[in-house]
């Protein structure tokens, strides 16, 4: 029996060597370029385009044929998305179990609606490992992976909101006096997928504090935490420290953002997973 996990890119995951986990890249498009999130993505240099770049721009979720291609040969294949209510990601995913579970029907797909993007996805992405390694079946595991998405949280803390004007989510002139007086936007994944503001912070060090501060509202106490961020690493840093001082035996790791996570926390933001 061969097991797969595949993802939308926006779980700023890479496809592993032997495929175990594949990553399927969205777009992010502006009327100037087309910006695909795979390995070979420069993030720097599209941060950089989209930071200078003042038309609207937006982004495309993979096609049926991409999450086909991505099934490949495994038997039981897990694929978790990007929320359903900010992409199309997870109903192009559905189609693409549909049709390969009709093709070949001695095959399994369970497709997860993350509700949330970037390190809460990977956290879900490494509790299936851990049902698989602890020898559970593939219905157990979709089961399980539903109970425990009720104990997981997406936090953010944005410094930019200029791409989340760019392309309607934002008004434009909110991003504007928030770049111009420094503040820093700070929120969570609700349940049902959507971004919250929480908090505005002028400075950073106020969002951080800001940001650990949401994280013990939501209930953390010293579960796995993941921080993305945008070539932030002393902020990701900052608060890992944080969690460190009150729960010292947390794991947290630190890594950073793709492309699609990338182009909506743009460059100082940062995503936070956590398990409560």
């Amino acid at each position: 029996m061969k097991f797969r996990i595949v993802v939308d890119s926006s779980a700023d995951l890479f496809t592993t060597e032997d495929n175990s986990v594949v990553s399927v890249p969205l777009k992010i498009m502006t009327n100037e370029k087309e910006y695909v999130d795979n390995e070979n993505l420069d993030i720097k240099e599209m941060t950089e385009d989209l930071a200078a770049y003042h038309g609207k721009s937006g982004s495309a979720c993979p096609g049926v044929g991409d999450w086909l291609d991505a099934f490949g040969d495994a038997d039981r294949i897990f694929c978790i998305t990007i929320t359903s209510n900010l992409s199309g990601s997870y109903n192009s995913a559905m189609v693409a179990k549909e049709t390969f579970e009709s093709d070949n029907p001695e095959k399994k797909v369970c497709v997860i609606d993350s509700l949330s993007t970037g390190p809460e996805m990977k956290l879900i992405k490494e509790k299936i490992e851990d049902l698989l390694a602890a020898g559970k079946s593939f219905e157990e595991v979709c089961e399980a992976v539903t109970g425990y998405q009720k104990s997981t949280h997406l936090l953010f803390m944005l410094k930019s909101l200029t791409n989340l004007a760019n392309n309607g989510r934002v008004s434009p002139a909110v991003a504007k006096i928030a770049g111009v007086l420094g503040i820093h936007v700070v929120g969570i994944a609700s349940t049902v997928g959507t971004l919250e503001q929480k908090a505005k912070s002028r400075g950073e060090k106020k969002a951080i504090i800001s940001l650990w501060n949401q994280m013990k509202e939501l209930g953390y106490k010293g579960g796995k935490v993941i921080i993305d961020h945008c070539f932030n690493e002393e902020a990701a840093k900052q608060l890992a420290e944080m969690i460190k001082q009150e729960f010292a035996h947390a794991v947290v790791k630190i890594s950073t953002t793709r492309g699609l996570c990338s182009f909506y926390a743009e460059q100082g933001g940062m995503l936070v997973g956590i398990e409560c």
